[in-house]
């Protein structure tokens, strides 16, 4: 037994080696997520700007678009929210939001004071539909396209170069297959 006790430490430190081996060279951005090529999940929240609408999975058809994870709380959402609003006046990129467990009145005040560059934002304050659509926090971004399937997920920062590098083929993608 005493023998055993010698041997515990190299063998802990050969499996965290294998474990950490495992993870090098894996993109932190590129979670797989099981709703690629099916439908955004049923839902029926409300308009964050108008309680009294209710907003369901129907929003998300009929061309493609972007549904934008975001919260008031989320520091990267600020970092992000710039590049939003390049895409939706520049780009003519058609951005739905999803409000996730945020405060209303602050979620309004935010895009108040920098801008809204969502065509609609659906109100999630308990993280309903992100929960079902594997949401993991903020800010996250999918590619939904005509029909309403998930097409592609981004976790992380929406900037220039994750559009030009990876949004914009896969919405290209979508607009030609889709």
């Amino acid at each position: 037994m005493k023998r055993f006790l010698l041997f515990l430490p190299l063998l802990v430190a050969l499996i965290l080696g294998v474990v950490l081996f495992a993870g090098i060279g894996k993109d932190p951005t590129k979670l797989e997520s099981a709703l690629i090529g099916k439908p955004v999940p049923a839902f029926n929240l409300a308009d964050l700007h108008d309680p009294d609408v209710k907003l369901d999975q129907g929003l998300l058809k009929g061309k493609v678009q972007l549904l934008n994870v975001w919260g008031t709380w989320c520091p990267s959402c600020r970092d992000e929210h710039g590049d939003l609003m390049w895409l939706a006046r520049e780009k003519g990129v058609s951005i739905i939001g999803l409000n996730y467990k945020d405060d209303r009145a602050d979620a309004l005040v935010w895009l108040d004071r920098l801008g809204d560059p969502y065509q609609t934002t659906i109100y999630d304050p308990k993280g309903t539909l992100g929960f079902d659509m594997g949401v993991y926090g903020a800010p996250e971004t999918f590619v939904i396209d005509a029909s309403g399937v998930v097409r592609y997920r981004h976790v992380g920062v929406v900037n220039e170069k994750v559009w030009e590098e990876t949004l914009l083929p896969v919405i290209n993608d979508a607009r030609e297959n889709g």
